[in-house]
């Protein structure tokens, strides 16, 4: 049978037809009415000229339309482009040109930026104002159109049919649409359902940005569990445990740094969490220290990790809440970003393709239902993306002997000095451990002699600072001399790639600009 994302809408309507399916703010919807609200709006794409295979892009920040919007793009038929809240103009217009989109789905804070794309794509013939306030001129009102528009039937496409382009963040070159299919969609759902034993009786917070990989897949997992989703508009600390208290939140996913962030906040025992039974967290290294004390902060929570990427759907491995121990037997499997989820292979190979032996680094390679179908018009990149059948990651990373999948780095981030391999997570590990340091980014810069050195930013926790010494011969105790940090730098506050990762491109740039890189 063809994997469909709309059979998730369509289940859970017939057994759950008057269970809450989503809340923001102050709206409140039941599976039918979201049912009836897709079809309306597919309804609305299709009058708008809409054909099997068009794009449909949202601007907006993450509310009960986004999730309407997803499942409106399947159900008429087309491909759904979440667009980064956080692009520039520049970034916004090569997306919407790149992707072809039709219609546009703009929030309240985008219709300026809206306005100057217009012009300068060609392909866009529509846009459907999907805010709060008044409808600008020339933009079609989202909840009018949905009320004078007849419910569209499902097109039922699926399978090997796009239903996602995400695109990537760009920061290593130009943005690139990374195009997930139905199934790729599905099998990431259902990896996530059996390592994590989720059920119908979840309620879902999304926390993170819709129009990233990570959270917009949460979207299908919840959906086909026929879970009731909680939206926020945007990731702040405070906003997440007042919905956590006020919605009776079961489980949630987060970036490392949102956990950070709040592993930090001074008020957290203020907040009534104790309905929260699972975090899910991934998109970036969780440094085993912050780790611990998550669990320890909170102990009636289960941790769930995904490790992966958006070309992954996004998930190939999950360390699961069992492996979240403080157990002496178990706990070096924190370090861990788990073992393959069901559907998936995972290899680490040498430069040539050769599995290394177990223990040893190489190159993370991926094969399985997850693995995307390619990169939207880039034919040759697809290819060498997935050559051999498997996806090349680009991360470094090694098994060990029970298949736990241990992620050092991205390769190209590697850094040498004086010919050794230094690995940051495990450096960023080592610095992390020091009872000051809040955040901690770990990068090479130049050295005249050794090729590169390690270099540590760091940001302090509240009231607390250090000497570079005193981080330095800190690390010193936990990891060999060559790997702990040269140089220390202090920030204020670390700067944060559109998916609230810290951006070691931007760390990296002033050490290195006007230089051809020798190394690495």
């Amino acid at each position: 049978m063809t994997m469909q994302l709309t059979l998730a809408l369509h289940r859970a309507q017939r057994l759950f037809p008057d269970k809450t399916a989503v809340v923001f703010a102050e709206r409140r919807w039941t599976y039918t009415q979201f049912l009836d609200r897709v079809a309306r709006l597919a309804g609305v794409l299709k009058g708008l000229g809409f054909q099997p295979g068009d794009r449909v892009a949202m601007l907006s920040h993450s509310s009960d339309r986004y999730l309407e919007f997803f499942f409106a793009a399947f159900w008429a038929g087309g491909i759904a482009v979440p667009v980064s809240t956080r692009y520039a103009l520049p970034e916004t217009t090569f997306l919407m040109q790149d992707c072809g989109a039709k219609v546009l789905l703009v929030g309240d804070d985008f219709v300026e930026m809206a306005e100057a794309l217009k012009p300068q794509c060609p392909d866009l013939a529509h846009m459907i104002h999907a805010g709060e306030g008044p409808c600008p001129a020339g933009m079609i009102a989202y909840d009018a159109a949905l009320a004078g528009a007849e419910p569209a039937p499902d097109a039922r496409r699926g399978g090997d049919d796009i239903a996602v382009l995400f695109y990537t963040g760009g920061t290593t070159g130009r943005s690139k649409g990374v195009m997930l299919t139905h199934t790729n969609c599905m099998a990431n759902s259902f990896g996530g359902m059996v390592h994590t034993k989720l059920d119908s009786s979840v309620v879902g917070l999304h926390a993170g940005p819709l129009y990233h990989a990570a959270a917009g897949s949460r979207v299908f997992t919840n959906t086909l569990l026929g879970a009731t989703h909680v939206v926020i508009p945007r990731f702040t600390v405070k906003g997440v445990l007042e919905a956590i208290q006020t919605h009776r939140i079961t489980m949630t996913s987060m970036v490392p740094t949102m956990m950070t962030m709040i592993l930090n906040e001074p008020d957290l025992d203020r907040y009534d969490l104790s309905s929260l039974q699972l975090i899910g967290y991934g998109g970036a290294p969780m440094p085993v220290a912050t780790l611990e004390a998550l669990i320890q902060r909170l102990p009636h929570v289960r941790f769930a990790q995904a490790y992966g990427m958006t070309e992954l759907s996004p998930a190939c491995t999950y360390l699961e809440p069992a492996d979240h121990s403080l157990d002496p037997a178990k706990v070096h499997r924190l370090a861990s970003g788990g073992r393959a989820i069901v559907g998936c292979d995972i290899r680490v190979v040498d430069e040539n393709d050769r599995d290394v032996p177990v223990g040893q680094i190489g190159e993370i390679i991926v094969a399985g239902a997850t693995v995307m179908k390619g990169y939207w018009g880039q034919p040759e990149m697809t290819a060498e993306a997935l050559r051999g059948g498997y996806m090349h990651t680009g991360d470094a990373g090694y098994l060990d002997a029970d298949g736990y999948l241990f992620v050092s780095d991205r390769i190209k981030d590697m850094i040498v000095t004086g010919g050794e391999n230094v690995y940051s997570i495990e450096v960023e590990n080592a610095v992390l451990t020091h009872p000051a340091i809040r955040e901690c980014a770990v990068i090479g810069v130049p050295h005249d002699i050794w090729g590169e050195a390690v270099h540590a930013v760091v940001t302090f926790k509240a009231g607390q600072s250090a000497t570079a010494e005193e981080i330095i011969a800190h690390c010193k105790t936990r990891i060999a001399g060559f790997k702990c940090p040269q140089t220390i730098e202090v920030r204020d506050e670390m700067p944060l790639s559109q998916a609230n990762k810290i951006l070691k491109t931007a760390l990296r740039s002033p050490h290195w600009e006007g230089r051809a890189r020798a190394v690495n």
